[in-house]
């Protein structure tokens, strides 16, 4: 007979990844798409329209920046800097071995 509670319902896995790694990778995806999506492309997409508007897809940009594409830009802003944030604490965490978790190598 086994006790329920004494059996974890997931099986541990292995301490020892790599923390750097991980507040990197991250970091640098929250700068691409906070500052690259969210700021760059956007602030672009809205310079480069006529007065007539701009088709992309199924959304209609215009060449003034609404309170929607602002609030695009602010977050991304936001975004961007967290993830600069991420990669300044990167520097302080020890590096490991890089690994899968759950994986025995």
């Amino acid at each position: 007979m086994t006790d329920v509670q004494d059996v974890p319902a997931v099986a541990p896995e292995d301490e020892g990844g790599n923390e750097r790694a991980g507040l990197r990778i991250a970091g640098a995806l929250a700068v691409l798409v906070g500052w690259g999506l969210g700021v760059f492309v956007n602030v672009l997409l809205h310079v480069s329209a006529h007065a007539g508007g701009l088709v992309v897809g199924w959304v209609r940009v215009y060449h003034t920046l609404g309170p929607y594409a602002w609030g695009v830009v602010i977050l991304g802003l936001f975004t961007g800097a967290f993830g600069l944030a991420m990669i300044w604490v990167s520097r302080d965490a020890p590096a490991g071995a890089l690994h899968l978790p759950g994986t025995s190598y």
